[in-house]
């Protein structure tokens, strides 16, 4: 399909993939409409850490390959933090060996080296990778997208029948379930809490002993605390409890969160599949649907890999 002004692309989804497609294929020449439910602000993706690492995705090799494309990305947003809310930070990736990187990102991140003792106590990986703060970030995308010539309407849609242009591009992530419909696409909870940031200046991802995850990340907003990752778990309101227990797995690694004051609370479901789909289909009305979603907890580490490769089945 030609990219001239009769070509008409409506992405439908307004979290970090549905964005970052638009504005890859507004910039591409594409005419583009985005639907999404939510304003930016208040997508799932809103809700994220977001550090920059595969995390729950498959394909594991496409999805490493995406995601060292979003790291060049990245690393060139990262030079205008006060603008793009992209920053390239130092921390531990813990319970982890070069062994298990090795390939892939030590060929990338050549200043990956193992953590000594006093940076953590275990085996872990000492890195620079990007941290992304959402709220920054996703108002950013949006007005480099309008910036680009694309528009952004607020719209729930019941079905993609409503979609109106002659190629659609499906980034619903965890709605695919019900809108395409495909069962395979399931949610994996997270909840995070914010805290007053006591002076922590690296991030931290981890799992205890029992293996529930630990983590921190210092954000302009606040130190986010996470977190969970419960399969088929649909509650979007924050457990009490289970934010005591947060609070009490990353204390343990940093005491001086332990009397960190609270900021806020966030829960979000990420849209888990066995494997990303992104597939072109041709519709019995000769229209071009591109589906693109499955993500996991990794949307916003793969997304302009992702975005690219989507954009090329336009």
């Amino acid at each position: 399909m030609t990219s001239d002004s009769g070509d008409g692309v409506l992405v439908v989804g307004g979290g970090v993939v549905g964005l970052t497609t638009a504005v890859v294929l507004a910039e591409r020449g594409h005419r583009v409409r985005l639907w999404t439910r939510d304003p930016v602000e208040r997508t799932t993706s809103a809700v994220a850490g977001a550090l920059w690492w595969p995390y729950r995705i498959e394909p594991r090799a496409r999805a490493r390959a995406w995601a060292l494309r979003s790291l060049d990305v990245y690393e060139e947003l990262a030079g205008r933090p006060g603008v793009t809310g992209v920053r390239m930070v130092d921390g531990v990736l813990g319970e982890t060996g070069l062994d298990e990187v090795a390939g892939w990102a030590t060929s990338r991140l050549p200043g990956l080296r193992a953590a000594t003792p006093g940076e953590y106590a275990g085996a872990g990986l000492w890195a620079r990778l990007p941290l992304i703060d959402m709220p920054t970030y996703l108002p950013w995308l949006r007005e480099r997208l309008t910036a680009a010539g694309g528009t952004v309407e607020c719209r729930t849609v019941a079905s993609l029948d409503e979609a109106d242009a002659p190629v659609v591009v499906n980034c619903t992530g965890l709605g695919a379930r019900t809108l395409v419909p495909d069962e395979t696409v399931r949610p994996v909870r997270g909840q995070l809490v914010v805290v007053a940031n006591p002076g922590i200046r690296t991030w931290l991802v981890t799992t205890d002993a029992s293996g529930a995850l630990a983590y921190f990340f210092p954000q302009p907003g606040g130190l986010v605390l996470g977190g969970t990752a419960e399969d088929d778990a649909w509650d979007p309101e924050p457990d009490p409890a289970v934010a005591e227990a947060i609070v009490r797995r990353c204390a343990a690694l940093r005491p001086e969160i332990a009397g960190a004051r609270v900021l806020g609370h966030r829960v979000g479901l990420r849209p888990a599949r066995p494997t990303v789909r992104l597939e072109r289909l041709r519709l019995p009305d000769g229209r071009v649907l591109v589906h693109h979603y499955g993500h996991g907890g990794a949307g916003v580490t793969v997304a302009w890999g992702c975005a690219e490769e989507a954009a090329g089945l336009v």
